[in-house]
């Protein structure tokens, strides 16, 4: 099987020195395509600048003119997390342009699976706003783009941090189920299990928060327990993935205890819902210990392509107790929605 990735392309001058998210974790991610020495199996695209009409699929226009201009004028902090740069408009264009290059690559072959190698990340990325180390939501402008051509789009988000972004984006969108796995309580505070989505697309969002210390067998008990029921009902005809690698165990940022191997499990779950070869894109997200973030993609990337990972998981951590609480609370919202919904039918 064919990976495809996006080519090279100068994320160089969106940097803030100490901060992060920064481009060694590129460099890290493509030291790892390389790890697996695929010779003719590994197809390279050139990504290209996501036009401003693939743009305001997600996105203002308002918001996009506002950020296009903060970053010409020279850019700075955006919050106390996020930060923009002269160059990062023409970069986070790029990154977004990235995916879209690489789906439509795998359109064309109809075989391979995908990985998009960019930053700045996405998912927290709002319509009308940046945060979370977010400029553009890169994921949700390809599941836009793929959308608005008639498919069924399944967004997986194993990143440690919730996709609050790319939730908002789809909230009431019944075309695009979105499902996320990360540590409760943890920033940006969005994710609750009650979070099911909106009138127009009651079920369309499944959240699975887990406690700190949670291993790779609890995530894998969760997504197979809690998620796969709802995605097998979705029936989705793509599957794109927010593959943060955040929840490793080595990474400063959170403190879920996974190991690189757990990636290639959840890897082996979600590639399960892609509907046939050619159906699966993975979007690089958060990850911020270099040699972790190598390791875990390196993982991944071999699941994805059929290959047998070694025996090295994380197991026995908490949150195996919360996913009967999370099925119960989801229940209760998705109820308690419909019940509204017939109230404001019949009146």
């Amino acid at each position: 099987m064919v990976l495809v990735v996006n080519g090279v392309y100068d994320d160089s001058g969106h940097e803030d020195p100490g901060h992060p998210e920064r481009p060694d974790r590129v460099t890290a991610a493509r030291a790892a395509i390389e790890d697996l020495q695929l010779g003719r199996d590994l197809i390279v695209v050139e990504p290209y600048a996501a036009t401003r009409a693939e743009l305001v699929r997600v996105h203002a226009g308002g918001y996009l003119d506002e950020l296009g201009a903060y970053c010409y004028g020279g850019g700075g902090d955006l919050d106390p997390d996020t930060y923009a740069t002269f160059d990062s408009w023409s970069i986070a264009t790029q990154a977004a342009g990235a995916g879209l290059a690489v789906i439509q690559e795998l359109q064309r072959r109809e075989a391979g699976v995908g990985f998009v190698v960019a930053r700045p990340p996405g998912h927290h990325a709002l319509s009308d706003r940046a945060m979370g180390f977010c400029l553009l939501n890169n994921v949700a402008v390809a599941a836009a783009a793929l959308r608005d051509q008639g498919e069924r789009v399944l967004i997986v988000d194993w990143d440690v941090h919730h996709g609050n972004g790319t939730q908002a984006i789809f909230w009431d969108d019944p075309r695009v189920l979105y499902v996320s796995t990360h540590q409760w309580p943890l920033y940006p505070g969005t994710g609750s299990a009650s979070e099911v989505g909106g009138g127009h697309a009651i079920d369309s969002v499944v959240n699975i928060p887990l406690p700190a210390g949670a291993t790779g067998d609890v995530l894998g008990r969760a997504i197979n327990e809690v998620a796969a029921p709802v995605i097998d009902a979705f029936d989705p005809t793509w599957v794109l993935v927010s593959a943060g690698f955040d929840a490793h165990r080595a990474d400063p940022i959170a403190e879920l205890q996974l190991a690189s191997n757990d990636f290639a499990d959840l890897t082996r779950s979600v590639a399960g819902f892609a509907p046939r070869p050619g159906r699966l894109a993975l979007f690089l997200e958060g990850g911020y210990e270099l040699e972790a973030l190598r390791s875990s993609v390196r993982a991944t990337l071999s699941a994805a392509l059929g290959e047998v990972s070694p025996d090295d998981r994380s197991h026995g951590g908490p949150g195996a107790e919360q996913i009967g609480r999370t099925q119960s609370a989801r229940r209760a919202a998705i109820e308690l929605l419909h019940a509204t919904r017939e109230e404001e039918e019949a009146s």
